[in-house]
C-alpha cells in the first residue's frame, strides 16, 4: 500500500525518469530494427547477367594462412583489382555453350550451360555463381555492402551514445529524487522501516517506471524505426532500397512494409523488441541502485535536522569512482600518446574515449561546481542572491550542470575531433603536393610532358593496394599508388621521406611507411600485390606515419591491371618564383590529351580532402541531437522538482519584499548560473580531449591545429539555457504562493 501510495503521490518526480527511459527504449528498438533490417537485407535480383543461368567471375579475394597461437587459420581480404577470367578458361567455356562478355571487361562472363559442367571445367581458377549469387558481379553490390557497413556502424554508435546518456540521466534523476525525499525517508525510518525496506521501495518504484516506460518505448520504436530508415536513405548513409519495414516483416514480423503494426505477438517477442525492453528495465534498475543504497543510509535524526545548505554531497564512494574514471581517462590518453598516437585519429577512438572523461567530470560535478560558481561575479543584490543560492544548494546546481556538461562536452569533443582530424589530413595533403594541375578520371589516356605546354614534370599514377602478413598472425592491407616515373613523382610531390630516396623505386622495390613491421631501407619484404600476385620487394624509402594517408608506392609493373586515375602536373616557374606558363593553356591541353577532369591542385584537394564528410557530420549531429534531447528532459524534470519543494524559501523572499518578477528572476538566474557552470566544465573536458589529439598530431609530424565547433557548442548551450529557464520559471508560476499582506484593514461588517 505504501508503495502504491508513493507512486501516486510522487509521479511528477518520476516523470523525468519515465520519459528518459521511454526515449531510450524507443531509440534502442528503432536502431535494433534497423540492424535487423541490414543483417537480413532483401535478396535482390541480378542485373548485369540476369538472363544467364551461370556466371564465371575472376577471384576477388586474397586468402592466406596465418598463425594464431598453436593453430593455423585462413584470413581473406578483398583484392584491390579482381582477377580477370583467363583467356584459356574462356576458350574452354565456349565449348560448353554460348558465352557473353560485358563489353571488353573480362572480370565476369555469362555462360549458358549446366552449372555442374561449368564447375568441372573451372575448378579453382575462378568463381562459379548461380541463382542470386550472380548479383555479386553487379556494380551496385559492393556499394550496397559498404553502405550497410556504414549503417551498422552508425546505429551501433548511436545506440551506445543513447544508452550512455539514458543511464546517466536516469541515475541523476533518481539521485536527485533521493536528495529531495530525505525527510520522507527519515520519517519512514522513524516509523520502523529498515534500510532494506527503504531501498526496496525505491527500487520498486524504479522497476514500475521501467516496465511501463519500456512498453511505451517499444511502441515508440516500432513507429520510429521506418522513419529512421527513411532518414538514413535521404542522408545517403543507407542504400536506396533500405527499409526497416521489410527487414522487420521477414525477421521480426512486427511491422508491415509501410512501418505499421501487424498486430501479431511474434513481432513483439522478436529480438529487437526484447533487447529494447530488457535494456529499459536494466537502465531503470541500475540508475536507481546507487540512489537506493544512499536512501537506505538516511538516518531519522539526520533527515529531520537537515539544513538548507547542502553538505556532504559527495560520498566517498562517488569520489573514488570519479577519481578512478578521471585517472583512467587521462592515463589512457597519455598511454596512447606514448605508444600509438595514430590511434587517436581513428573514429572509434575519438568517439568512445572522451566518454570516460565526460563520465568522470559528471561524477565529480558536485565537487567541481561550487568553485566554478563562486568564480562567477554577478552585479546587484539579485546577482549576489543568485550566486549564494547556487553555491548553497550545490546538489540542485550540480544536478542541472551535469547534463549540460555531458551535452557540451560531447558536442565539442566529437565534432571537434572529427573536424581536427579532417583538417589535419587536408593540411598534410596540401603540404605534400607540389603540382599546380591535377587530372583525374577512371581511365586516363597516356600523356607526355611535351604535350602539355609549360609543364616541367608530369606524374601519372594509379590507385592500388599491397598486402603483407605482419608477425605471421595478421593480413594487413595498405593503400598504395602505382607510379610510372619515380623521378616525376619526386618532382611533383614533397613526400615525408625519413629514410632512403623515392627516386630509387623500380619494379623490384617498394616505398613503405613507419607503420609497417619491416621499414628499414634495404630490407626485403614479402607482399601480395593488388591482384593477389606474390612478390618480394626491397624497401628503398620510408615515409613518416602521418595521419595514415601516407601509403605505399610501387611501379606500374606491380599493378598491371590498375588503370591510371590521376596525373599530377608541375608547371615551369619564372625567375621570380611565379608560374612561368599559361595555366589555362596547360589545363586545356591536359584535358584534351588525358580525357579526364582537370582542376588546380587547390581545387582537387578541396574536392578529395573535405574537412568532414557529409555523412560523418550528419551522423555526429544526430548523436548530438539525441544527447541534447536527453539533456532537455533532465533539466526540465530536475528544475520542476526542485522548484516544487522551494515554497518556503520563495515565500520568504516575498515576505522580504521581493516582487513576483524578482522571484522569477532569481530562479531563472540560478538556472543560468548552473548552465554556465556545466558549460565551462564541458569546455574544460573538450579542451583536454582536443589538446590530446593535437599533441598526437604533433608527434606524428602533422600540421597540428585544433578545430572547435563553436557553432554547435553554442547551440547546445543556448538550448540548455532556454529549457532550464523555461522550466524554472514555469515551476515558480505554478507553485509559488502569494506573499501575505502585512497591512491592517478594517474588518467588513
Amino acid at each position: 500500500m505504501i508503495f502504491l501510495a508513493s507512486l501516486r503521490a510522487r509521479w511528477t518526480s518520476l516523470l523525468g525518469a519515465f520519459v528518459a527511459v521511454t526515449l531510450g527504449v524507443g531509440l534502442t528498438a528503432s536502431m535494433a530494427l534497423g540492424l535487423d533490417a541490414s543483417l537480413s537485407a532483401p535478396e535482390r535480383a541480378p542485373v548485369r547477367f540476369a538472363g544467364w543461368p551461370v556466371v564465371v567471375a575472376g577471384q576477388d579475394t586474397l586468402t592466406v594462412p596465418v598463425r594464431r597461437g598453436p593453430d593455423v587459420t585462413y584470413v581473406s581480404k578483398p583484392l584491390a583489382h579482381p582477377q580477370p577470367v583467363d583467356i584459356e578458361l574462356l576458350r574452354e567455356l565456349r565449348r560448353l555453350g554460348p558465352v557473353r562478355l560485358d563489353g571488353d571487361e573480362r572480370d565476369a562472363v555469362g555462360v549458358d550451360a549446366p552449372a555442374r559442367a561449368v564447375r568441372e571445367v573451372v575448378g579453382e581458377r575462378a568463381r562459379v555463381l548461380t541463382g542470386d549469387d550472380r548479383r555479386q558481379v553487379d556494380p551496385g553490390t559492393a556499394r550496397d555492402a559498404e553502405s550497410l557497413v556504414a549503417v551498422n556502424s552508425f546505429l551501433g554508435t548511436a545506440g551506445g551514445v543513447a544508452a550512455f546518456v539514458s543511464v546517466f540521466v536516469t541515475a541523476s534523476t533518481f539521485a536527485f529524487v533521493v536528495a529531495l525525499r530525505r525527510r520522507e525517508f527519515g520519517l519512514l525510518r522513524m516509523a520502523g522501516a529498515t534500510p532494506g525496506q527503504v531501498r526496496r521501495q525505491l527500487l520498486g518504484e524504479a522497476l514500475a517506471v521501467g516496465v511501463v516506460a519500456s512498453v511505451a518505448g517499444c511502441v515508440l520504436g516500432a513507429w520510429g524505426g521506418p522513419l529512421q530508415a527513411e532518414a538514413l536513405v535521404r542522408a545517403g548513409i543507407a542504400p536506396d532500397w533500405f527499409a526497416v519495414g521489410e527487414g522487420a516483416e521477414r525477421g521480426a514480423g512486427g511491422l508491415t512494409a509501410a512501418g505499421g503494426l501487424t498486430g501479431t505477438w511474434a513481432g513483439w517477442f522478436s529480438w529487437p523488441f526484447q533487447l529494447a525492453f530488457w535494456t529499459g528495465l536494466l537502465v531503470s534498475f541500475s540508475g536507481a541502485w546507487a540512489a537506493s543504497r544512499r536512501a537506505g543510509r538516511v538516518s531519522p535524526v539526520e533527515a529531520l535536522r537537515d539544513a538548507s545548505v547542502d553538505s556532504g554531497v559527495m560520498p566517498w564512494s562517488r569520489r573514488i569512482v570519479g577519481g578512478v574514471l578521471l585517472a583512467c581517462g587521462l592515463g589512457l590518453l597519455v598511454r596512447t600518446l606514448g605508444t600509438d598516437p595514430s590511434a587517436l585519429l581513428k573514429r572509434k577512438t575519438y568517439t568512445v574515449q572522451p566518454m570516460i572523461l565526460i563520465t568522470a567530470a559528471a561524477a565529480l560535478a558536485p565537487l567541481l561546481v561550487r568553485p566554478v560558481v563562486r568564480a562567477i561575479r554577478l552585479p546587484g543584490a539579485v546577482g549576489l542572491l543568485v550566486r549564494e543560492n547556487a553555491t548553497a544548494s550545490v546538489r540542485r546546481t550540480a544536478a542541472v550542470a551535469a547534463p549540460v556538461l555531458v551535452s557540451v562536452a560531447l558536442a565539442g569533443s566529437l565534432l571537434g575531433s572529427a573536424q581536427t582530424v579532417s583538417a589535419a589530413k587536408a593540411a598534410e595533403a596540401e603540404r605534400v603536393s607540389r603540382s599546380q594541375l591535377v587530372a583525374s578520371g577512371d581511365r586516363l589516356k597516356p600523356v607526355q610532358v611535351s604535350e602539355v605546354p609549360g609543364a616541367a614534370a608530369l606524374s601519372p599514377s594509379a590507385s592500388t593496394a599491397v598486402f603483407v602478413r605482419e608477425e605471421g598472425s595478421a593480413l594487413v592491407r595498405t593503400d598504395a599508388r602505382a607510379v610510372v616515373d619515380p623521378a616525376a613523382l619526386a618532382a611533383t610531390s614533397r613526400l615525408p621521406v625519413i629514410a632512403g630516396d623515392v627516386r630509387d623505386l623500380d619494379d623490384r622495390s617498394i616505398v613503405v611507411n613507419e607503420e609497417w613491421e619491416r621499414h628499414r631501407v634495404g630490407e626485403r619484404v614479402a607482399v601480395r600485390l593488388g591482384d593477389g600476385r606474390p612478390a618480394r620487394l626491397r624497401i628503398v624509402a620510408v615515409l613518416a606515419r602521418g595521419t595514415g594517408d601516407n601509403g605505399a608506392y610501387v611501379t606500374r609493373a606491380n599493378a598491371r591491371s590498375a588503370p591510371v586515375d590521376r596525373i599530377d602536373v608541375r608547371l615551369k616557374t619564372g625567375r621570380t618564383g611565379t608560374t612561368g606558363a599559361d595555366r589555362g593553356a596547360a589545363a586545356a591541353a591536359l584535358a584534351a590529351r588525358s580525357g579526364g577532369e582537370v582542376r588546380t591542385a587547390a581545387e582537387w584537394l578541396a574536392a578529395t580532402h573535405p574537412h568532414t564528410k557529409a555523412q560523418t557530420r550528419l551522423g555526429l549531429l544526430m548523436l548530438l541531437g539525441i544527447s541534447l534531447l536527453y539533456t532537455g528532459i533532465s533539466l526540465a524534470s530536475t528544475l520542476l522538482m526542485a522548484t516544487s519543494v522551494r515554497r518556503t524559501e520563495l515565500r520568504s523572499l516575498r515576505l522580504a519584499g521581493a516582487t513576483h518578477g524578482q522571484v522569477r528572476l532569481v530562479v531563472a538566474g540560478e538556472a543560468l548560473v548552473a548552465v554556465a557552470a556545466g558549460s565551462l566544465l564541458g569546455l574544460a573536458v573538450t579542451a583536454i580531449n582536443l589538446t590530446g589529439l593535437s599533441t598526437g598530431l604533433a608527434l606524428l609530424s602533422v600540421p597540428a591545429g585544433v578545430a572547435v565547433p563553436w557553432g554547435e557548442v553554442g547551440v547546445s548551450v543556448g538550448v540548455c539555457a532556454g529549457v532550464a529557464v523555461s522550466a524554472a520559471v514555469a515551476g515558480v508560476r505554478k507553485g509559488t504562493p502569494t506573499a501575505p499582506s502585512l497591512s491592517c484593514r478594517r474588518p467588513r461588517r
